[in-house]
């Protein structure tokens, strides 16, 4: 396991490169976001989301999500009319989590089995968008929130101690937070709250 250490606010080029080298080898990192550390691999990486799935204990079920870089991007994932563009462009960059039609472009393992749904976030963090803007496409991501914590975890040394002989790098960007996102579902004719977390849920209900 490599532990890397990047600026929060000025990630480093050269490190940044790094990561990404390493998410396009297949291997599962731990990277900072706007509302707690994650776990990230590479879209299309059956072996990392299984190990992942291991890690956190879950599911085939599970919601997972794809951490993109920008409207454009999240338009290739999901399907998106024009109420949720004008919602995403209001509120993105932020710490929500958007539940939208997956686009064939998103493999079905990460579907939602019965709904065909799957989660969409745009990042408000430098290290977060550094890595999407030099991967050039989504990270596959869950929250690092281990069996039997009722919190993720959030700071990189205890990240590193606990789960460090099961991922190949950690990225210790400081400390980031430990609220998990707000979790929105689009899918029907008005937004639906399903998980009230860092974004502030007021603005669907105005």
């Amino acid at each position: 396991m490599d532990y890397v250490r990047i600026h929060a606010l000025n990630p480093q080029p050269r490190l940044v490169t790094q990561v990404v080298a390493r998410v396009r080898a297949g291997g599962l990192i731990v990277y900072p976001t706007d509302s707690s550390y994650a776990l990230g691999c590479h879209i299309g990486n059956k072996a990392a989301l299984d190990r992942i799935q291991r890690l956190r204990n879950i599911d085939a079920r599970h919601n997972y999500t794809l951490m993109c870089r920008d409207l454009s991007e999240i338009a290739t994932y999901a399907v998106v009319d024009n109420a949720a563009y004008r919602m995403l462009k209001a509120l993105t960059p932020a710490a929500y989590t958007f539940i939208l039609q997956a686009s064939r472009e998103v493999p079905r393992r990460l579907q939602n089995p019965k709904r065909r749904t799957i989660g969409i976030r745009v990042p408000d963090q430098p290290i977060a968008q550094a890595l999407l803007d030099s991967l050039g496409e989504p990270l596959m991501t869950s929250t690092l929130l281990l069996p039997g914590d009722d919190l993720p975890l959030t700071d990189p040394a205890e990240i590193s101690d606990r789960i460090g002989n099961q991922v190949d790098m950690i990225i210790d960007g400081g400390y980031c937070g430990y609220e998990m996102t707000t979790v929105v579902d689009l899918t029907g004719a008005a937004p639906v709250v399903v998980r009230v977390g860092k974004g502030d849920p007021a603005v669907f209900h105005q």
